[in-house]
């Protein structure tokens, strides 16, 4: 019987340039022989000397992988797909994402000569490179420690119109690693801060300011004006947003991510490349991972990581170099370790892929995704508050204290007579609980010990079990701050 090949771009020069092909056969071992049969070329491509399988190559049977060929001898069926699928090897050089109709639209002037000359003795940017840099129009989503270098970088580059989107305002704790920020602007808008930043560093830059949270109805005119969008957040539901937003408008994506010691850059550009998708299909159940608030950073990563972003925008802009689509760079700053793996375009991605079945950003429900929207079927999760709670310890009611947060994290706030159980060890020391007892349960922003609470259900513990409402960061300023406090 007949079944369609489908055949990755990387691939295609083997097989006259086929985007898909009908082969003969009934197992997936004959599909593969009759294509090398027609098409010759194709055999160095996807087998080494011996015959095995380039390591690169991965093969798919509808959506199973079966790269190893004791399956190739599986039969097919009618309407069966067989994908050839490399992983894409990115890195190769880009082009710029400017037309040359718009770098002619735009000059440098005496100051700007001055001002960029160190970029205009670079072969590789020159007068044409600066030009397209300032005809180019970024959106930088998220100020916090990202988005400050990311910003500083591309204004003192002469990026011409930069976007910022933020709808936080700087607090103190900020000011160790959003280096954008001062000390004058605690309790400021982020954006403001911002806009006087880049004001400071290069008055002729146009800034557009959006101080609105993003959502399905806005971000599709939010990005509609910019040619590359940096994501510079710090949430799950916002990078699906901004990736599947970019992907359905065809517009590259500069990804970064930075947790502890680590960071990670890519840029996904659905055009040639995978998206963020296709990298990360779905998200960590929610309160599971700890963010960067929760458990700390060194001030240090966010602007090695936000210079990587600001660089690749630049290649982006100016066109050539060596880039990260198809790519993800990870950085290891303590241990002094980098490497880049690549990505595979996922051809069964529901925003990039061959069938997608996200098509327009409003179909799609991103609370529900990553899992912030309430299960119906699940047992609510009673709270306490701060306040009730210092009323329960000083009147002496029984209760159980158990503070499921990182050891690092009890440093700075703890409760001394709290049991500290991390979350993997809930359910086997459960004994150690007393189900007469009412349970508190303590994590610092009130979502991992949710969490805890439905682990232990599932466990079948019967005990009364309760969430600090907000965590410790809801309850520093009540409890910490008390005449009795249990620092």
């Amino acid at each position: 019987m007949q079944i369609s090949v489908y055949i990755s771009a990387t691939l295609r020069a083997f097989v006259n340039k086929q985007a898909k092909i009908e082969i003969e056969g009934e197992t997936v071992r004959e599909i593969l022989q009759h294509l090398q049969d027609e098409y010759p070329e194709s055999k160095n491509a996807l087998f080494d000397e011996n015959g095995a399988l380039r390591p690169f190559v991965s093969v798919y049977l509808n959506d199973t992988r079966i790269s190893t060929d004791g399956a190739w001898d599986s039969s097919v069926r009618e309407n069966d797909t067989v994908l050839l699928l490399p992983s894409i090897a990115g890195g190769a050089p880009v082009g710029s994402v400017i037309s040359d109709e718009r770098r002619k639209e735009v000059s440098l002037d005496d100051s700007e000569i001055e001002r960029f000359n160190k970029h205009l003795m670079l072969r590789e940017i020159g007068v044409k490179g600066q030009k397209r840099i300032k005809a180019a129009k970024v959106l930088i989503i998220g100020l916090g420690a990202l988005g400050a270098p990311v910003v500083q970088y591309l204004a003192a580059a002469g990026v011409g119109t930069i976007g910022i989107a933020d709808s936080g305002e700087v607090s103190l704790g900020d000011l160790q690693s959003q280096v954008i920020h001062g000390t004058r602007d605690v309790h400021r808008p982020k954006i403001a801060s911002a806009r006087d930043s880049i004001k400071a560093i290069n008055p002729k830059i146009k800034i557009d300011t959006f101080s609105e949270n993003l959502d399905a109805d806005n971000i599709g005119d939010i990005i509609a004006d910019y040619d590359i969008v940096v994501d510079c957040t710090d949430n799950y539901r916002t990078r699906y947003l901004i990736s599947d937003a970019c992907a359905l408008s065809g517009k590259p994506e500069v990804f970064g991510a930075v947790y502890q010691f680590e960071g990670q850059v890519s840029v996904f550009d659905a055009k040639s490349g995978p998206c963020f998708r296709c990298q990360f299909p779905s998200p960590p159940p929610v309160g599971l991972v700890p963010t960067c608030a929760s458990s700390g950073i060194i001030n240090t990563l966010p602007g090695i990581i936000g210079s990587i972003q600001a660089n690749e925008v630049l290649k982006l802009i100016i066109g050539g170099g060596e880039s990260l689509t198809g790519k993800l760079l990870v950085v290891d700053t303590w241990n002094n370790r980098t490497s880049i793996v690549n990505v595979q375009k996922d051809e069964n991605c529901p925003v990039c892929g061959r069938n997608p079945s996200i098509t327009e950003i409003e179909n799609f429900d991103y609370e529900d995704f990553c899992g912030l929207k309430p299960d119906e079927d699940e047992i609510p999760v009673e709270g306490i508050e701060a306040e009730e709670l210092v009323r329960r310890i000083e009147k002496g009611d029984p209760l159980t204290l158990v503070d499921v947060r990182e050891p690092h994290e009890r440093a700075i706030h703890r409760f001394p007579n709290a049991i500290v159980i991390p979350i993997g060890q809930l359910a086997r020391r459960q004994k150690e609980l007393d189900p007469d007892v009412d349970t508190i349960f303590i994590c610092r922003e009130g979502k991992r010990s949710i969490l805890a609470i439905n682990t232990l259900r599932e466990a079948g513990y019967k005990g009364p079990m309760y969430n600090l409402k907000g965590g410790i960061e809801a309850a520093k300023n009540i409890i910490f701050s008390h005449e009795g406090a249990w620092l």
